[in-house]
């Protein structure tokens, strides 16, 4: 199967978080699964941590892709066909990452490892 992580999941995995549900741990360390991390993590780490959110994102920020790849997880690129997606997805929820991450599952047919609820009303679905 093939799974995207959502920001926080990534983050959780990343300082070993005792918030990451055993399902969701699972299914990340099985290898039979493929596990994507989007450009868009890459941009909200990013923009968090410039705007002071989120200081323990400094060790991602000088090769976030060096990361993701040491982690055994592959990057998702965004593409338009993602951003159109977004842009036209139901409902007033303004988070431009999660709309992003929520297309970019919906368009490659991925399960979304996350707690975000509000992702689910996009007609996605998460695993936890």
């Amino acid at each position: 199967m093939k799974y995207l992580l959502d920001t926080h999941t990534l983050l959780w995995w990343l300082s070993d978080s005792p918030q990451l549900s055993p399902a969701a741990v699972r299914l990340m360390e099985d290898g039979d699964n493929e596990i994507f991390v989007s450009a868009a993590s890459a941009w909200e780490v990013t923009t968090k941590w410039v705007r002071g959110k989120l200081p323990s994102a400094a060790v991602l920020l000088p090769d976030f892709a060096a990361v993701v790849h040491e982690e055994g997880f592959l990057e998702l690129p965004v593409t338009s066909a993602h951003m159109v997606r977004s842009c036209l997805l139901p409902g007033v929820h303004r988070d431009p990452f999660d709309r992003i991450i929520a297309a970019q599952a919906i368009q490659e047919g991925m399960g979304l490892i996350s707690t975000d609820d509000k992702i689910a009303e996009f007609g996605v679905v998460l695993h936890w």
